[in-house]
């Protein structure tokens, strides 16, 4: 069997054949055309008394036309119609009339070329029934040449038609749901991709946000011990006293920083579970293609992601966070480790959504531990005021003072950053920079969301 894919393919798909198949079966086609209507034009040419040869010629001529039935299917049906007078061409009648309805021709075109085939099959087919019957020796009676001349034409013009007009449909419907699918693939293509960059921005965002959490929970305790550290190798000799608070105190402070630590790992932990228990669920996928299996298995991990988010969360918000009445211990930690602290708050204090509550106390306790890194000696100031919808937060410290023992902390520039991204994060405004007088101002601004149920209030001190 041969194809386009063959070597002489790319021939014959100049042409207007798309196979080789195709343009052996017209060219055979368009042989037996010719044969007959030669045969047929001898009959022609005795009749109308014309040389044998030239109807010969003729016919051959004629019924090699059916050759181009595939590129010009009106102009075959033409010449099929323009030779039945002659009493030739029915099997290019027959064939062109097929090819004609199964073709993209319109449906005008194709109804008007088949009624002047009936309409030609039936004068020619009466015509000669009619001369058969006056030169026979028995009278079959006057309904004998309607009806055959009529059963004649229907025969040779209808089934043809019929059939081309079948095909073609299908073969539009074929077209149809191949472009569909491949406009399908298409679709799940690119959901495949969309769904692979959810999963990763996804991704990145958890990192994003563990690395704040971690910063957060273990900057602030680390720092103030090393300051403690340093006040405790200066005064050791000095004052045996207080260097034993110093190092009390250092001991405390490295047993909440491990506390909190265990508590973030125990979230992530959870979250990991989640994740292992939704990855071992197997998604049924065989009946899918290639491109869909690709799609449900982005959009899954994707699934998995936000599964492990909402573990992450719930986890988070089971596990008690800081809160505003925090804030005073947070503050005289800062006093016990040489930082001067005044601590104001203006207006009715009340509770808060636990995230804006965190929010706030992960803003000043950075600031306080930007004070402790970068201003050593320096005053600072803490001011909180509850407002109708809202709740600002500003810290302050004065230069540093000349003298002051520097504790050495690394600094790696991620906590004005990781404060800009929790108040971003909850619809707030975030500020930050030098003042005048050489210190630093960190103001921080949180929408009050959904109030939730009033608390006792924290002393201000």
């Amino acid at each position: 069997m041969w194809s386009g894919s063959s070597p002489g393919g790319a021939l014959w798909g100049s042409l207007w054949w798309g196979r080789r198949r195709s343009a052996v079966l017209d060219v055979g086609l368009a042989l037996v055309s010719a044969v007959e209507c030669a045969l047929e034009g001898v009959r022609f040419a005795e009749t109308a008394s014309l040389p044998a040869p030239m109807g010969v010629v003729f016919g051959l001529l004629a019924g090699s036309v059916l050759v181009l039935r595939r590129r010009w299917p009106v102009a075959v049906v033409l010449v099929s119609i323009a030779i039945t007078p002659a009493g030739m061409g029915f099997l290019m009648g027959i064939v062109g009339l097929y090819t004609l309805a199964a073709s993209e021709a319109s449906r005008r075109v194709i109804a008007a070329l088949a009624g002047m085939s009936l309409l030609g099959t039936l004068i020619v087919t009466f015509v000669r029934t009619r001369q058969d019957v006056a030169t026979a020796d028995f009278d079959p009676g006057s309904w004998y040449v309607p009806v055959v001349s009529v059963v004649m034409s229907i025969g040779l013009t209808t089934p043809p038609l019929l059939l081309g007009l079948y095909v073609g449909a299908r073969r539009r419907l074929m077209e149809s749901l191949r472009e569909r699918a491949i406009s399908l693939e298409q679709e799940l293509s690119l959901l495949a991709d969309r769904a692979e960059q959810q999963a990763q921005w996804a991704r990145t965002e958890e990192r994003t946000r563990i690395a704040r959490e971690m910063h957060d929970v273990v900057a602030h305790r680390v720092s103030l011990m090393v300051v403690h550290a340093a006040a405790l190798q200066v005064v050791a000799l000095k004052d045996p006293q207080k260097a034993a608070r110093n190092a009390a105190l250092v001991g405390d402070m490295g047993r909440q920083a491990l506390t909190e630590l265990r508590e973030m790992l125990g979230v992530l932990r959870s979250g990991e579970e989640v994740v292992a228990r939704a990855t071992a669920e197997p998604v049924p996928l065989a009946a899918v293609g290639a491109a869909a299996a690709a799609a449900a298995e982005a959009a899954e991990a994707a699934e998995v992601v936000e599964v492990a988010e909402g573990a992450v969360a719930g986890a988070a918000v089971a596990v008690e966070g800081p809160s505003l009445a925090d804030l005073v211990s947070l503050v005289e930690q800062s006093r016990l480790a040489g930082v001067a602290v005044e601590f104001s708050v203006q207006g009715e204090p009340r509770a808060y959504r636990p995230e804006v509550e965190q929010t706030a106390f992960r803003v000043v306790q950075e600031a306080l531990t930007n004070v402790h890194k970068h201003a050593a000696g320096a005053k600072a100031w803490v001011r909180v005021a509850h407002r109708e919808a809202e709740i600002a937060m500003q810290v302050e410290n004065g230069p540093s003072r000349r003298g002051a023992a520097d504790a050495g902390l690394p600094s790696g520039g991620n906590g004005l950053v990781g404060m800009r991204e929790r108040v971003s994060a909850l619809g707030g405004v975030f500020v930050s920079g030098p003042t005048d007088g050489g210190g630093f101002r960190v103001s921080a601004v949180l929408p009050m969301g959904s109030p939730v149920q009033s608390q006792p209030e924290s002393p201000a001190v």
